[in-house]
């Protein structure tokens, strides 16, 4: 399946998800920043509240694109301990990309949310939202955090993802909503038509504009 835009990706999520219309403790978190673009169609569809949640890559020190792991917004992380292992990476090297990533995944959150306080998570049905899952660990961590904050209930909604990935992400939530699992997998941008860089503007004019 071919997505025309991030847009349409996120039409399409909002039709698959239309049993959580105005569900009065269902709330919409976002990863940023393609993922913002599908959240706001979901939250426009569904009359729902949404937040984001920021899980940070950690990418191989000598090939940042390379994922090894990731982490949630608070430094917690999630790693392929094989893939470590197998590309010599030493702890310490480690430590200081986590480092380097708390600090933009902090920077995102101020930025993006402004002086609003973050949603209050503890006891709410959360539906995580992203434009695509390749090696999964973005959003594991971004589950991971959300488990943390107390959520009763967690539900994953991508409109592609790795087959691998994602059985891996199903053991981990209560619930997942994907429109393709292809057979073969490259990267997510792959299935879409036009796939371009979302900027911290576009991102914090559409938290104002669903947060009003």
């Amino acid at each position: 399946m071919i997505f025309r835009d991030r847009a349409e990706a996120g039409q399409k999520l909002a039709e698959a998800l239309q049993k959580y219309e105005g569900q009065k403790d269902a709330i919409v978190l976002f990863l940023p920043r393609g993922g913002v673009v599908l959240a706001v169609e979901v939250v426009r569809a569904l009359d729902l509240p949404m937040d984001l949640v920021v899980p940070r890559k950690i990418g191989a020190p000598l090939n940042p694109e390379y994922a090894v792991g990731a982490i949630t917004e608070d430094g917690e992380g999630i790693f392929n301990e094989e893939v470590v292992a197998e590309l010599g990476i030493k702890q310490k090297q480690l430590k200081e990309i986590v480092a380097q990533e708390k600090k933009e995944a902090q920077r995102r959150l101020r930025t993006y949310r402004g002086d609003r306080p973050p949603l209050d998570l503890a006891g709410q049905t959360v539906i995580i939202v992203d434009d695509g899952i390749a090696t999964g660990l973005t959003m594991r961590a971004a589950i991971k955090s959300v488990k943390a904050k107390g959520a009763a209930k967690v539900i994953v909604a991508v409109p592609v993802a790795a087959r691998d990935s994602l059985e891996k992400i199903k053991r981990e939530v209560d619930e997942v909503v994907c429109l393709d699992t292809p057979r073969f997998f490259g990267a997510v941008g792959a299935f879409y038509q036009v796939f371009g860089q979302v900027e911290d503007e576009e991102v914090v004019e559409l938290m104002k504009a669903e947060n009003l």
